[in-house]
């Protein structure tokens, strides 16, 4: 695929590279920035792109449950039907850490549009742990 369809921008975090300028991301690690800043912004938090990023920032309160990742894993995949449009996304798992309830896991599995090349991010999401009084 030639690289001005992937094309590049900002690195995400933004950083300096070692001249002092902005650094720059390309290629698949540009596409995999673009995704954890899709996933990382609620919408509304960019006030000219209020309808940016992903909703699962809504599901922090929830319980860690079946249902909660059922919804989280339809948040992901919306959201990154509607703003990331260099990848089709092929699955999305969300599990939840054995060992830390309010810790899941959302697996995307994913494939580069133009050369069909799989690709697979593991994305961390927190929500606030249930207390027993």
């Amino acid at each position: 695929m030639p690289q001005q369809f992937i094309g590049s921008g900002w690195s995400y975090p933004m950083r300096t590279d070692v001249t002092g300028s902005i650094a720059l991301s390309s290629g698949d690690r540009e596409i995999v920035e673009a995704i954890r800043l899709i996933l990382g912004t609620s919408p509304g938090e960019r006030p000219m792109r209020p309808q940016f990023g992903c909703r699962i920032h809504e599901r922090v309160f929830d319980i860690a449950d079946s249902a909660t990742a059922a919804q989280i894993q339809a948040d992901v995949k919306e959201s990154l039907r509607l703003w990331e449009p260099r990848i089709v996304v092929d699955t999305v798992k969300v599990t939840i850490d054995d060992g830390d309830r309010a810790k899941l896991y959302v697996d995307i599995k994913y494939s580069i549009r133009g050369n069909n090349s799989k690709r697979n991010l593991v994305f961390p999401f927190y929500v606030i742990p249930e207390h027993e009084d």
